[in-house]
């Protein structure tokens, strides 16, 4: 965790998660991704020998398109509209090429000028060549005097208010996240977070989301780990607080760490709604075990299954191990000396 989130918390020194692509349908039968998670052919990627002498494990069983295809989705016929990109990282672009050209890409405002063209023709590029031929891509334009949700620029991507991104800069050079409609009366909302933020603890707890005293229903274990009373992760909070986040990013996680910060705290913002589920691209917390079901399942009903409930505080059990050495007068963590 230490040169991307601070501090170092005993027991949980990695980041460890799945790669999220979700599928948006609309009413009117046009389908988009919001991200396409990581290519099965990995390897091929400019950084692929950096990733070998960092030690980093990556599975990737299928490709998304795989994924859609084995569900009876026309994948090849074009039943996939658009692809938005969140940001340009390798973990979010999967493979392009395995869509059809008639699939639009979709990026975010100043994406093609940071990060295009790709490998071989920019030989410092990660993203490669081949993501963008024979494909138009463009570039969300977000009107700062236009549409706003929260304390961020929107843009309503339909033009009926069942899907939104969202200006959230920080992370990279045109970061977005995704809101989409999955109900009304009551309305309900998917925020599909990126990579604005890579942990719950970034975000929670908030002056608007203090740590429950108590949860009720008890949380599930993950991997075996508690979560423990509110009173004793507030004593490991940097700040000895209920309402304080328990992570900082640092600015190697960060394209600009003043405004990553201001977006994560926008983050919170929606977070506190219990009309609002946040999921980020690669949250741990809710496939181990899993606390939904998947696709090909919906999600359209998750509040009134009351996944939201469930699954707020899970991260929590990621800090048994700190709990567990404050108890045993050791330190519960550590700051790394990152900028």
């Amino acid at each position: 965790m230490g040169p991307f989130l601070q501090p170092d918390y005993a027991g949980h020194d990695k980041l460890l998660g799945p790669a999220f692509s979700f599928l948006i349908e609309h009413p009117s039968k046009k389908s988009i991704l919001f991200d396409l998670a990581i290519r099965k052919d990995w390897d091929a990627l400019p950084s692929y020998k950096k990733w070998v002498e960092l030690g980093w494990g990556i599975h990737v069983e299928k490709d998304v398109a795989t994924i859609l295809k084995e569900n009876g989705v026309d994948v090849d016929g074009g039943a996939i509209n658009a692809i938005i990109l969140s940001h340009h990282h390798w973990d979010h672009m999967g493979n392009p090429q395995t869509f059809p050209g008639s699939t639009d890409l979709v990026v975010g405002p100043g994406f093609l000028q940071a990060y295009t063209p790709g490998y071989p023709k920019n030989q410092d590029s990660t993203l490669l060549e081949t993501d963008f031929e024979g494909r138009e891509t463009s570039e969300i334009k977000f009107d700062e005097n236009g549409l706003k949700i929260g304390r961020f620029h929107a843009y309503d991507y339909f033009g009926d208010g069942s899907f939104y991104l969202l200006d959230t800069p920080g992370h990279s050079i045109g970061h977005m996240c995704g809101l989409a409609r999955t109900s009304t009366s009551p309305d309900t909302f998917i925020f599909m977070g990126g990579d604005a933020s890579h942990h719950g603890g970034e975000f929670r707890p908030t002056e608007y989301l203090p740590v429950p005293k108590e949860l009720n229903p008890a949380a599930p274990k993950r991997r075996g780990h508690n979560i423990c009373p509110g009173h004793l992760l507030q004593d490991i909070n940097p700040h000895g607080s209920a309402t304080k986040p328990f992570y900082y990013v640092t600015s190697l996680l960060s394209h600009d760490k003043e405004v990553a910060d201001w977006t994560i705290e926008g983050l919170g913002e929606f977070d506190a709604q219990d009309n609002v589920l946040l999921l980020l691209a690669h949250d741990d917390a809710v496939v181990d075990p899993p606390q939904f079901d998947f696709y090909p399942n919906s999600l359209n009903d998750w509040h009134q299954q009351g996944v939201g409930k469930k699954v707020k505080w899970l991260f929590l059990g990621d800090l048994e191990g700190a709990v567990q050495a404050k108890q045993g007068g050791k330190e519960a963590f550590t700051w790394g000396k990152y900028p």
